[in-house]
């Protein structure tokens, strides 16, 4: 299939079928991956953003598929978790390893409000990004207790209690947002259209 994009199941339920529906409106066909066979299948690929850091990457390593995410040379984007697990290190569920597409730790966020950080929320882009273009004025739907470090690699921040946390990166082909485009309403679908479209 020409333009497909995959999936990645992580072996437990998730949000797939919201980010599968979310697609399907933004014009995209997809496929649920769950082996690393089934990524050669795919134009682009979507972490999904549902679960826990060290929880994650050990099912990633049992399935064999981490190596193939470390090489993937496709567009790639990280939704929540997704986005984090592309960091050197994370510290949920203990001290684990990361993917390590992005030079970046993730930790409990150190917001003074209630966790998770839960709520529609605008964004502050602060580098231009194929990915976040006609999106500038909107606002995404947040939910989430840990965050990415910056860097260069940073492309929006958003605040929550005047707390400012990472939103959105790119580094090379590797994409990732902090909030779920896919309860983001029509907003949402605009990122996944820009994904669909690089």
């Amino acid at each position: 299939m020409k333009n497909t994009i995959g999936i990645l199941d992580f072996g437990f339920a998730g949000n797939l079928h919201s980010i599968s529906k979310a697609l399907k409106k933004a014009n995209a066909q997809t496929i649920i991956v769950s082996s690393p066979e089934e990524l050669e299948r795919v134009d682009r690929l979507i972490l999904p953003g549902v679960g826990a850091f060290a929880t994650t990457m050990k099912v990633l390593e049992k399935k064999g598929i981490h190596q193939k995410l470390q090489s993937f040379d496709r567009p790639i984007l990280g939704i929540c978790l997704g986005m984090q697990l592309f960091a050197n290190k994370g510290y949920e569920q203990g001290v684990s390893a990361g993917l390590g597409l992005i030079d970046a730790e993730v930790g409990l966020l150190q917001s003074d409000g209630v966790l998770p950080n839960v709520g529609f929320k605008k964004l502050n882009i602060v580098q231009d990004c194929e990915l976040m273009r006609g999106v500038e004025e909107e606002s995404f739907y947040f939910m989430h207790s840990y965050e990415m470090s910056g860097g260069s690699f940073v492309t929006a921040f958003s605040k929550t209690n005047d707390y400012k946390f990472v939103a959105s990166v790119k580094e090379k082909n590797i994409y990732g947002v902090q909030f779920h485009p896919e309860k983001s309403r029509l907003a949402g679908i605009k990122v996944l259209e820009n994904f669909v479209n690089i």
